[in-house]
């Protein structure tokens, strides 16, 4: 334990230096201005060390406005991005998870060569609630999502590690819910992933602790490249202008050695097709130098380009660096 402990020390300390260099590579697969086109995402230049999903929030205004459902998200994801792994979230179930639905994801899904990888899954209430009895009441209510991300054959359900209270308070309520929920979706070979997504979450040194102290494999986490607020103006997690920001590049090297996938989180691109918010060449340096191999899913959050076009342009800039 203490080797391993010194190793993720280690990686934690060289990755916060951001002295990780690839080499800059040229935005061939970046053509257009900052309005987007509608060419297809050019593919690698080499062998990847990354597989590439589609986060289905990235859509959500599509989904929300009836252009695109929850059956139909598998085919739109391979026919227009070429993208075979998706990511669901559990709010655009919009028959829950009754098992002929289940039955016709699976069969849409498979119909089109796709990966369905993971359920993004809120409103089930707060895991790391300090009343015992509501905290209970949410590990009970995650029940049903791990046996639906089975049925769909996905690795994993993302969770949330909410709660009111002090810092502390709320990490032993998380560690509890987090703990009670992995030991019941561990026979069906799920895992339990915590994003980093507001409040006490977005703090990686205390989500790493929570990680540490649950010590199951199959509880890990979800690195995202943008939700490190900590405080807002109106004091919601998701709305409101940021006052207190925890470093991204800090947070993300101390969730990797817990990390079961990464979310490449896009907003706008400038002239020379960068991610305006998040260096992505020093953020997925960070990533590669945990010896991460899995799925980097989009999450494309942006307002200034059509989400098509965001999440074109995201996976253009993923794909440069995937060599």
């Amino acid at each position: 334990m203490k080797a391993k402990d010194t190793s993720r020390r280690g990686f934690i300390e060289k990755s916060a230096k951001y002295g990780l260099g690839l080499s800059l590579l040229g935005w061939s697969a970046c053509t257009s201005d900052n309005a987007g086109s509608s060419k297809k995402s050019t593919a690698p230049k080499s062998e990847p060390w990354f597989s590439v999903s589609l986060a289905q929030w990235s859509l959500h205004r599509m989904l929300k406005a009836g252009k695109l459902d929850n059956l139909g998200f598998a085919k739109f994801t391979k026919e227009e991005f070429g993208i075979d792994a998706i990511e669901y979230v559990n709010q655009f179930f919009d028959k829950g998870t009754a098992k002929a639905y289940l039955k016709e994801l699976n069969t849409q899904a498979n119909d089109h060569g796709v990966k369905q990888l993971l359920i993004m899954v809120d409103g089930e209430g707060d895991l790391g609630n300090t009343d015992d009895m509501a905290r209970k009441e949410a590990v009970i209510n995650h029940y049903k999502w791990v046996e639906a991300a089975k049925t769909l054959g996905c690795h994993s359900i993302r969770v949330n590690a909410f709660g009111e209270g002090s810092a502390e308070d709320v990490q032993s309520a998380a560690i509890s819910g987090l703990g009670a929920l992995a030991q019941y979706a561990m026979p069906y070979g799920i895992n339990v992933v915590v994003e980093n997504h507001g409040g006490y979450s977005s703090d990686g040194k205390w989500l790493g602790e929570v990680m540490r102290q649950v010590n199951l494999e199959n509880c890990g986490t979800l690195p995202d490249f943008g939700n490190f607020c900590l405080e807002r103006t109106n004091g919601k997690r998701w709305s409101g202008d940021c006052l207190k920001e925890y470093n991204r590049y800090l947070g993300v090297a101390e969730l990797m050695p817990y990390a079961k996938g990464v979310s490449a989180k896009s907003h706008d691109f400038d002239k020379s097709c960068n991610e305006t918010k998040t260096n992505y060449r020093k953020m997925l340096q960070i990533v590669k130098e945990a010896n991460y191999t899995g799925y980097i899913g989009i999450e494309y959050e942006g307002d200034v380009l059509s989400e098509v076009e965001g999440i074109r342009k995201t996976l253009d800039l993923l794909n440069e660096y995937n060599v």
